[in-house]
């Protein structure tokens, strides 16, 4: 059975995933990449990918977005109609409009995400002409609406993101994000190079909007506090494999696989 016909046969028993994984690889060399990753997930979910620096995390995330190809497996999107789209199978312009439109991408380093030559409005905005809004007063009144949402000032909507703050830069390209009503977002440490202050009311933010939209989110991670606080489930790799998955409290609290063990004694214990 294929992987198609194998969720086709899931959501006849009721249960449908959103987006599944089947023996995903890329390698760069020995134990280098990402190599048997194989998962689902289900709408409204928070999936977090942790490990230390070169277990692939960041190789693995880069492949579900669709930015390299993988030396072999498949990747499936259950899109807004129900159909199941093989992500390798479509054209680049259908992975391109899949990420300014149903999916999301949140960078490490905002300036990566924004536009900062463009006023935040307009950095807003854009995600919502290319599903075809064109009206600006509908335009400018979603970017005051989330403006707002993500505690920026709305008197601030014709500012440059370069005048902001590492925080709200942030914060505004997470409204970048959502304002097209996406179902899958996916997070590339979303909270790295921030004060821990700053850090905790921007998780604050995430886990009220993730929750508040339903949203399914795939967030790469190393800091386990984050992956806590956000997941409900984890996968743990090293080299290139994953090498432990389950409920986030259950592997944080009691964690089977050495490295896991040995990863979460360093980190979460005094």
């Amino acid at each position: 059975m294929s992987a198609a016909e194998q969720l086709l046969h899931a959501a006849s028993t009721g249960t449908e995933p959103l987006f599944a994984v089947r023996d995903l690889t890329r390698l760069y060399g020995p134990d280098k990449g990402c190599q048997g990753v194989s998962f689902e997930l289900y709408p409204g979910e928070v999936l977090g990918i942790v490990g230390e620096s070169g277990s692939g995390k960041s190789t693995l995330l880069s492949l579900l977005c669709g930015r390299c190809p993988p030396d072999r497996g498949t990747v499936l999107y259950r899109d807004g109609i129900g159909d199941w789209l093989d992500l390798y199978a479509a054209s680049e312009a259908e992975r391109r409009t899949l990420l300014r439109t149903e999916w999301g991408f949140v960078e490490q380093n905002p300036r990566d995400g924004l536009r900062m030559g463009v006023s935040a409005g307009a950095n807003i905005g854009e995600r919502l002409m290319a599903q075809g809004v064109r009206h600006y007063g509908q335009l400018r009144a979603a970017g005051l609406d989330w403006l707002q949402q993500v505690e920026i000032d709305p008197a601030r909507i014709d500012d440059l993101p370069r005048t902001f703050s590492g925080g709200m830069q942030q914060r505004l390209q997470i409204a970048r994000n959502l304002v097209s009503s996406p179902k899958l977002v996916f997070m590339d440490e979303p909270t790295g190079g921030l004060d821990v202050s700053v850090q905790a009311r921007l998780l604050d933010l995430l886990r009220g909007l993730v929750r508040e939209l339903d949203l399914a989110v795939v967030i790469v991670t190393h800091d386990l506090a984050v992956a806590r606080l956000l997941a409900d489930r984890l996968m743990v790799m090293r080299r290139s494999r994953v090498v432990e998955s389950g409920l986030t409290d259950q592997i944080l609290d009691d964690p089977q696989h050495p490295y896991t063990q040995l990863l979460v004694s360093s980190v979460l214990q005094p």
